[in-house]
């Protein structure tokens, strides 16, 4: 049943040979790992605002020289990226910039950040399309994270099913909301060309304001600024490109900057003009579709796509956490597991535990995207910097033909990057301080994990001038229930292994129960000794434990191997299982970390 279903949910195996046909082209490219970046511009303009209004609706002009500001700052990720594409072609970004070039402290410090960051990717995104949802149907508000938690779900079993195929469906619904939000940004324009938006619904640029401080419009730059997550995925993301890998990757990462820079700017400008003041329960983008179009069918098709690339914006994480995790794991800082792809040939277990903690994180957070953002903005910025600042040195050290033109790009990315983290850190130092508590525990798990993979490594090497203990003979101790096939098939095994003792282990909680053990056994195994454990407390495992450790300390006076054998029989039917072998689940679980015993599992199979 649990094949069927896997089958139907994710599609069949696909062979190693086919790897290939999985990479991305350019088209396919910008939508699966542009999508968080494109989707941003949706909540980022309303950062903005949701700080100015803190002193007055007069305040609200000063969003254009701050969005300005932020496109200043795009286009110096931009560029600083591409030439990471090209200096690091086998993607990684800015956990590879930062380890080669700052160390490995600062490495694990962007790795760590990067991390939580594509899980903070998905609750954004998955919590921001809910909004746009709620927005248009307001009876909708009490279900929020259980319509969150069912999208995170539909979009990891979307991403198991393989990176082409996800990115083939995903391609419809970013085009389509970018479509439809120039079409809204063309038509506000013509609005107010046409003079039909008054303009008294505006403040005129350069009205002062008073209570208006510099540290409060860094504050609302800060906020602005996290329309550019998602910027960093495309070259985390080099390897699922197709061939020249860079080449695309920097074509798509232009594509990308230049698709951000309008939509944003559109959106700025229209909310100024209109005078949109952000609300609880209304996005600034569904206020601007309003105004545009009225409460018609235009209104409902751009909170529909709007809602749809929030939602599937959360396939950016998807697409560059798993391929993070790869690296890291291949520096041995996170378990193996995370490099070995499923049966679509996609990092399955990087793609699931994305999943699960998103789905924790949207419950936690009980779906609030406005208390996500500045969490989610400040794990970005930070690695941010370390890259910027790690490709800063790289040029310094090498000087390449054009260094230092490169170097001001990443040195001018760098200095705006750490502002804006600064500016989180002290304006929500609330929203993020779980950053200075989290940061730290990932960073000494990585530091655990790589010195006993280190551990590992040297107790495993055949150089080491450990000995190896001689094994002389062979114990076996056959734990048993009853008279039965199962322990006679058991049995037998025991035998052919030709041990020195075979000691069958019967555990009776009554003394009658004991005797009459004992009198079936005589008849039907007399040549194997059995050992009666009379458990007055009735428990199987204490008994059983003590027996062991008494056979082990005196098998090791002749270098002998105890082995467990315990007998299990297996139902026709899977789910009868449930019925039986917990007491075997026990022993096994008990005797797994007994440094001398070896343990065997007997299956005798039912036929019925």
């Amino acid at each position: 049943m649990f094949s069927y279903v896997k089958r139907l949910l994710i599609g069949r195996p696909l062979k190693s040979a086919e790897l290939g046909e999985q990479k991305l082209n350019k088209t396919k490219a910008l939508a699966i790992l542009s999508s968080d970046a494109l989707s941003s511009v949706a909540y980022g303009p309303e950062q903005i605002l949701l700080v100015l209004v803190t002193v007055s609706s007069l305040a609200f002009w000063y969003s254009i020289p701050i969005g300005v500001g932020v496109l200043v700052l795009l286009t110096a990720l931009i560029f600083s990226y591409r030439q990471i594409i090209f200096a690091y072609p086998h993607g990684g970004g800015a956990y590879v910039v930062s380890k080669e070039n700052l160390g490995k402290f600062p490495g694990l410090v962007a790795g760590g950040s990067l991390l939580v960051d594509y899980i903070l990717t998905v609750a954004v995104s998955v919590s921001a399309g809910t909004d746009a949802i709620t927005s248009a149907f307001n009876g909708l508000h009490p279900y929020t994270v259980p319509i969150a938690v069912t999208f995170v779900i539909l979009i990891t079993i979307l991403n198991l099913r393989g990176v082409t195929e996800s990115a083939s469906i995903l391609a419809y619904p970013v085009y389509l909301f970018v479509f439809a939000i120039f079409i809204m940004i063309g038509a506000g324009l013509y609005k107010i060309a046409a003079g039909d938006v008054s303009p008294t619904l505006h403040t005129p640029i350069g009205t002062p304001v008073a209570g208006l401080s510099l540290f409060l419009l860094l504050r609302a730059f800060a906020s602005g600024s996290s329309a550019l997550t998602g910027v960093e995925a495309i070259s985390n993301a080099i390897p699922n490109f197709k061939e020249p890998a860079p080449n695309n990757a920097a074509k798509t990462l232009l594509a990308m900057g230049g698709l951000l820079a309008l939509l944003f700017s559109g959106i700025v400008f229209l909310a100024y003009y209109y005078g949109i003041s952000p609300r609880a329960e209304v996005t600034v983008v569904s206020q601007i579709a309003e105004a545009t179009f009225g409460r018609h069918f235009m209104y409902f098709f751009i909170q529909g796509t709007t809602a749809l690339i929030l939602v599937l914006a959360a396939n950016t994480g998807y697409s560059a956490f798993p391929l993070l995790a790869v690296n890291l794991a291949k520096d041995k800082f996170i378990p193996r597991m995370f490099t070995i792809r499923g049966d679509r040939l996609g990092y399955s277990n990087g793609i699931l535990i994305l999943g699960t903690f998103s789905i924790l994180l949207i419950i936690a957070f009980k779906g609030q995207t406005e208390q996500l953002i500045p969490l989610y903005a400040v794990g970005v910025f930070i690695p941010f910097t370390l890259s910027q600042t790690g490709m800063i040195l790289k040029w310094w050290r090498q000087k390449p033909k054009g260094w230092m033109q490169k170097l001001i790009i990443n040195a001018v990315g760098a200095l705006i990057s750490f502002t804006v983290a600064m500016m989180f850190f002290l304006t929500k130092f609330t929203h993020v301080w779980p950053v200075l508590i989290f940061l730290p525990l990932i960073i000494y798990a990585f530091h655990r994990i790589s010195k006993h993979y280190e551990t590992l490594a040297d107790q495993l090497r055949i150089t080491t001038c450990e000995p190896v203990v001689p094994i002389e003979g062979n114990v076996i101790i056959l734990p048993v229930a009853g008279v039965t096939h199962v322990v006679e098939h058991s049995i037998n095994y025991a035998k052919s292994l030709h041990p020195d003792q075979i000691f069958a282990v019967y555990i009776p909680f009554e003394r009658e129960e004991e005797t009459v053990f004992k009198e079936k056994w005589n008849k039907f195994m007399p040549d194997i000794r059995l050992v009666t454990l009379h458990s007055p407390y009735r428990t199987i495992i204490h008994p059983l434990m003590k027996f062991v450790d008494t056979i082990e300390r005196k098998a090791k006076e002749s270098n002998y191997q105890v082995t467990v054998i315990i007998p299990q029989f297996i139902p026709k039917k899977g789910w009868q299982n449930i019925l039986h072998n917990q007491t075997s689940l026990m022993i096994r679980a008990n005797l797994l970390f007994r440094k001398d015993v070896i343990i065997t599992t007997v299956p005798y199979h039912l036929k019925k």
